[in-house]
């Protein structure tokens, strides 16, 4: 160890340090005082940043999700996709613009951590997936009703759109029909020419002009030609050996039909017994809403209305059933509320048959009745027409009937008349 000695520059340096601290003490006790004593005007000129009256009042998606209650709410969180189903969410390929998925964190795919938000009409064209798909990822307030979509927990009924920072436009609704009348499935192929006389119109006059176009001119079938009519109608894309059950969504061979265990049959969608018109050519023959069923599964079903909830079946996974209701798979939801829609319109008691009229119960019995009018409003908006519907469409259209089904060509007019 080396010693300094007196007069070193080591110790000259030490010495300097001590003076240097033992002037920067006081230095520092007389800074403390003086803030101390101007506290509150530094704190009065110091930038504040609010928080706005959004960012307060929003929910999250968990929260959302936990709150069920029917209550409105403005939830913030991520678009993450589209349901299609009550276990789908689409990340590309958007088939419309009916509803957005929402998640506390973008690039969530578990499904139980979504948000299922239905976006209404006036609101598709600028917050529907398939006309921005730019949304995916963007963070977005949605103001709606905390209530089951898809089955699944949801927000419903929204009043506002708008992306988290406050722009957007505000959320406020697109004035005016949607630009698009065909957005979701549904075509402007004969808009210019079948339906020329409907577009345009609302309400009762929607509803009477699209009774005279379906009921005319209409090739009316025997209940023995259904069986030569559903074989075509009802084809599997994938082979065209074999129809595509409506409940099961099986593939059966066309041959298979009658009404023994494991075959199909034909399926009244609208209950033949709502309404007594039995299979009579007219409601009991019109191919618009009889499908292949299986025999079973078709008993099972029996005359109910349609709505959601009750127990599983087990000869038809994703069908439930209870004492006084039906609720099909989610693939074919929207499916069974068009034809219900159709049949409704077309026959209105003027041609010797009676006047059947959907309405939002349950338990219908005999009437010319069938429900659930708001659960099938629902469905028609989550399940949008598909290629195979759009198909069986215009194959009853050009090959047997010679009319079609205004609610698959244009589902938004079932809001028009009953939303």
């Amino acid at each position: 160890m080396t010693l300094g000695l007196p007069g070193d520059p080591a110790d000259r340096r030490v010495e300097r340090g001590a003076e240097r601290r033992a002037v920067r003490r006081p230095v520092a006790r007389l800074l403390t005082l003086l803030l101390l004593a101007l506290g509150p005007t530094v704190a009065a000129l110091a930038p504040v940043v609010p928080i706005t009256a959004a960012q307060a009042a929003t929910t999250s998606v968990a929260a959302a999700r936990a709150g069920q209650d029917g209550s409105t709410a403005t939830v913030r969180g991520y678009v993450v996709g589209q349901p299609t189903s009550s276990s789908t969410v689409v990340t590309s390929g958007f088939p419309n613009d009916y509803a957005v998925a929402l998640a506390d964190s973008p690039g969530v795919t578990d499904t139980s951590q979504m948000l299922y938000v239905q976006v209404p009409s006036s609101f598709r064209a600028a917050w529907g997936l398939q006309s921005n798909p730019s949304l995916l990822g963007e963070q977005v307030d949605v103001t709606g009703a905390k209530e089951a979509y898809f089955s699944r927990p949801g927000l419903k009924s929204a009043s506002a759109f708008t992306f988290a920072d406050g722009s957007g436009g505000g959320g406020d609704p697109e004035p005016g029909p949607d630009p698009d009348p065909g957005a979701g499935g549904g075509t402007t192929e004969y808009d210019a020419t079948y339906w020329a006389p409907a577009i345009g119109k609302s309400g009762a006059a929607l509803e009477s002009s699209l009774h005279a176009i379906i009921s005319s001119g209409v090739t009316r079938l025997s209940y023995s030609q259904v069986w030569v009519a559903l074989r075509d109608t009802d084809e599997d894309p994938a082979d065209s050996s074999h129809v595509i059950e409506l409940y099961t969504g099986d593939s059966i061979s066309k041959s298979a039909n009658g009404g023994g265990v494991d075959q199909w049959n034909r399926e009244h969608v609208w209950a033949k017994s709502h309404g007594d018109f039995g299979t009579a050519t007219g409601p009991g023959t019109d191919i618009h809403h009889l499908r292949p069923t299986d025999v079973t599964v078709n008993g099972a079903r029996g005359n109910l209305d349609f709505d959601e909830g009750g127990t599983q079946s087990s000869e038809a996974p994703g069908n439930y059933a209870d004492s006084d209701s039906w609720e099909p798979r989610d693939a074919v939801k929207g499916d069974v509320a068009r034809m219900i829609f159709y049949m409704s319109v077309r026959y209105e008691g003027g041609d010797g048959f009676a006047d059947l009229e959907v309405n939002d119960q349950v338990g219908n019995g005999s009437a010319p009745h069938i429900g659930k009018l708001s659960v099938l409003l629902e469905w028609n908006a989550e399940d949008p027409p598909s290629a195979f519907e759009m198909r069986r469409n215009d194959v009853i259209y050009d090959d047997y009937q010679g009319n079609r089904n205004p609610f698959i060509d244009h589902p938004e007019w079932a809001e028009s008349l009953w939303g």
